[in-house]
């Protein structure tokens, strides 16, 4: 979906073809090669967009020695699916990381509905942490098994933190228009 949202994103910008978004995309960071985005699952998803009629070939530029390059423009269904992609992107992502396309693209949401869905990604974080967090009240562990239980509960309860401290730290950058 991340994929498909940044497409979108870029034609609502300006028509493109697959191959400058590729480069786009690898230039000057190589995040292409980062999130593991091949010119080939590149190319299926512009393909998928255009089957679904959010995308439309737009012009074929012929180019001598070179292969024709397909340029393609987004529809107007495709202008109004975007936002619905993108708010699908936040209620599903489990993490910031899984975001990170939907952070870029929050020009083309409502931020309010974005702070909303976040604050309430937010409160049922907090609340399934405390859930775990009162676990050991009932379950005995015996000795042997308590240096494991320190660590493992060391572990999540750091991810816990910088997962909620990050989750509030968007929420208020969004709620300030600093995003």
């Amino acid at each position: 979906m991340a994929i498909q949202i940044y497409i979108l994103s870029k034609l609502m910008e300006d028509n493109s073809y697959p191959y400058k978004l590729k480069k786009e995309l690898s230039e000057p960071i190589p995040l292409d090669k980062l999130g593991g985005l091949t010119e080939s699952k590149l190319y299926y998803h512009f393909e998928t967009l255009a089957k679904k009629g959010l995308i439309e070939a737009f012009e074929t530029i012929k180019e001598e020695h070179r292969p024709d390059k397909q340029v393609f423009a987004i529809t107007a269904k495709g202008r109004d699916e975007l936002p619905k992609k993108i708010y699908k992107l936040f209620e599903t992502a489990d993490t910031i990381s899984e975001m990170l396309v939907g952070i870029a693209s929050i020009e083309y949401v409502e931020r309010d509905k974005v702070v909303e869905i976040l604050e309430k990604k937010l409160d049922n974080y907090i609340e399934r942490w405390e859930q775990i967090t009162n676990y050991d009240t009932h379950v005995q562990v015996g000795n042997d098994k308590e240096k494991l239980l320190e660590l493992i509960s060391g572990y999540m309860e750091t991810k816990v933190e910088h997962a909620t401290f990050w989750l509030k730290e968007l929420i208020k950058r969004i709620q300030q228009n600093e995003i």
